[in-house]
């Protein structure tokens, strides 16, 4: 009688730990970026609602960012509108993340105060 062996070969064993390791690589990398959106969206729509004019949600944008660390965007950046009697907050940038010689991970952020 023959035994069939069941499971996984050292090799594609040791291919899955490099392909989730990678994974986890990126992810490390990936994840503070989240962390900021979140950051800039609160901030956003604490700017819009406790501000009337552009240059306050501006200023209060720059406060907020200041105590989030939030470096990928500043008041400036901010486009503030007027829908009603109600001030909108957008805000869109772009993130690279370098992963290896010329490879880059680019992510577009946008979002709102809505």
């Amino acid at each position: 009688m023959k035994i069939h062996q069941r499971g996984i070969s050292f090799v594609g064993m040791l291919f899955v730990t490099v392909v989730i390791g990678c994974l986890l690589i990126v992810g490390a990398q990936v994840a503070p970026t989240l962390i900021e959106f979140q950051a800039i969206t609160k901030a956003a729509s604490k700017a819009a609602a406790a501000s009337a004019t552009v240059a306050e949600v501006r200023a209060s944008f720059d406060k907020s960012a200041a105590v989030d660390d939030i470096k990928s965007m500043s008041g400036r950046d901010l486009e503030v509108t007027k829908v009603g009697e109600k001030i909108v907050v957008s805000f869109a940038y772009p993130r690279e993340i370098h992963l290896v010689g010329p490879a880059f991970l680019l992510m577009k952020y946008a979002g709102s105060s809505k």
